[in-house]
This record gives C-alpha cells, structure tokens and sequence, in this order.
C-alpha cells in the first residue's frame, strides 16, 4: 500500500474506536469469514485483524473469488491459478484460517459473472457456516479500480443481510439450512480517501503478518524480494546480514526492513506501532435514529395503561 498523490489521505469518520489485543478467547464460538478476490487481499489489508480474532476464538474461513489467472510469473495460466492456490493455503495456516474455499471466477472479469449467482453462493456459505463476522472490501469504496474489488465488497454487503431474512433462497430452508444474518464487518480501508473509524493494534500480531505477505509469492511487491536482493547481493560480491541465510528468512526480513512502512503510518496518529484501518459496522448497523428495545420497554413501563 502507498499513497497516491492523486488523492486524499484515509478519511476518519466519527471517533475512531483503537482495537488492541483482547486476553483469553472472547470470541469464542464465533464464525469469521475474510472474503478476498486475489491472493495478496488478506495479507495487505486484514492479516493483522484475522490473526487478532482468531487468537481472540474465532473459527475463521478464507473466501476466495477469483482464480488469479492474470497474476503469476509463468505465461501458463494453468500454472498461474495452480501457484496462487498453493500459496493461498500458505496464506490460510500461516494465518490459522479453518479452510479455503475458493469461488473460482475469472481474475479481472468478475464484473462478467453473474452478480444474482455470486450472492446466492455467499448467501449459502454464510448460512451453512452460520458467519457471525465478516472482513472484506468495502462496498464504498472510492478510487478502486480493480473491478474484482468492488464486484466482491458489493456481493458480500447485499448477501450479508439478505441471509438473516427467511423468504430468500427458501430452498436453503427446505435442506435444513436457516436464516443467519452476519452481525458485524470490518470493511478494509485500502485507498487513500477511503473512510474508516477503527483503528486495529497489529503489533502483537506482526509474525503472523509478516509470514501472510511472504506467503504470496506469485503477485504483490513482497513475497519473494528478499532472495532476489540477496541473490543479487550475491552477484555482486556483497551481503546483507539482516537477510539471514536461506530464502524464506530472506523474504520474510526484507517486508520487516522494507515492507511495513506504510502500517506504520497508519498507527502513528493512535500510539501504535503498526495498524490496520477499517470501517466497521456493528452489531445493527449504523442506524442510530431507531430507539433501542430497551428504551422501548422503559417507555411502555412507563405509559402504559390497564385496558
């Protein structure tokens, strides 16, 4: 992630709310769902925020929409879909995901498939797997010009609802399956000008980070650059001892030399060392205008009248 001079800087909305590690496993029991169209989504955007819920109890599942067949390094792309769903299960037990279930549409075309069919298999996974948390795109996101991107963010937030209502899909009920509507989300913040109120604390998490990004070796400006600098280093007569002696501790020490600047910045205005930003959209929404179910009952004890 770098900042782009064509557009403003990450817009916090409200009072930003700062996560940090919660002690023992206060999520127990919950089911988390991280939805990514490319397989460096979740090690940029959320990798901090899953190993954080995880640890925290949750069961997490990887989601995945596309094949990533224009990202790889071979002409092949057979071999291109192949790598990237290797590394996507690298990517799952670095992480400690449950299972990778991958969707299979073409990389780059997701705005061809249809998008009545993409919400319907994610309204299906999210009743099967009873979701209680979902991590992806944000729906609203401005300044994305991947359309696997905002196809993704946009399935998820009308399938997300839709899930919880029990005249959608009703063949899901006639096979056992049963309304479940996903209770919060934490949408990425991954441009500059995107909104976000929550601030997440990665460092105690910054391994499993580190170890996501190195996982992805086919795409993205990290995975494998630590042994190419120091097989270059090498040619040239020189070293870096930070590199260490094999690649992947290679690759691994070249993202926490070179590759974390940008979460840096993103923790500095809230104390932190490293962070994460998103959106995140509790338990209800953020419709505020409605009373609550307790303030209705306080007013009915109140007034209410024998007939």
């Amino acid at each position: 992630m770098t900042f782009d001079s064509r557009v403003p800087a990450y817009e916090a909305v409200g009072e930003v709310t700062v996560e940090k590690k919660q002690e023992g496993k206060p999520h127990a029991g919950k089911v988390l769902a991280a939805v990514q169209a490319h397989a460096d989504d979740i090690p940029f955007f959320c990798a901090g925020l899953v190993a954080k819920l995880i640890d925290e109890g949750y069961t997490a599942y990887l989601i995945q929409t596309t094949n990533d067949e224009k990202c790889g390094p071979t002409p092949s792309i057979g071999d291109t879909i192949r790598r990237n769903e290797e590394e996507i299960d690298v990517l799952a037990k670095e992480l400690g995901f449950k299972q990778v279930i991958h969707l299979s549409y073409r990389n780059h075309f997701l705005d061809e498939a249809s998008p009545i069919e993409l919400r319907a298999r994610l309204v299906y996974l999210i009743r099967a797997l009873k979701i209680d948390t979902i991590t992806t795109f944000s729906p609203w996101g401005h300044w994305e010009e991947n359309p696997d991107h905002y196809i993704t963010g946009q399935a998820v937030e009308a399938a997300r609802w839709m899930a919880g209502m029990s005249k959608d899909y009703p063949e899901h009920m006639a096979c056992g399956l049963q309304p479940h509507g996903v209770k919060d989300l934490y949408y990425w913040t991954m441009r500059p000008g995107q909104p976000y109120n929550t601030a997440v604390d990665i460092e105690p998490y910054l391994e499993e980070k580190i170890a996501s990004m190195s996982a992805n070796k086919s795409q993205g400006p990290a995975g494998s650059h630590g042994r190419r600098l120091r097989e270059r280093l090498a040619r040239e007569g020189k070293r870096l001892p930070e590199l260490g002696e094999d690649d992947e501790t290679a690759d691994r020490q070249y993202i926490r030399l070179f590759g974390l600047a940008e979460y840096e910045q993103l923790g500095a205005p809230y104390n932190l060392q490293y962070a994460e930003y998103f959106y995140y959209m509790p338990p209800g929404g953020t419709f505020t205008g409605s009373m609550s179910r307790a303030d209705i009952d306080a007013y009915v004890a109140q007034h209410a009248v024998d007939l």
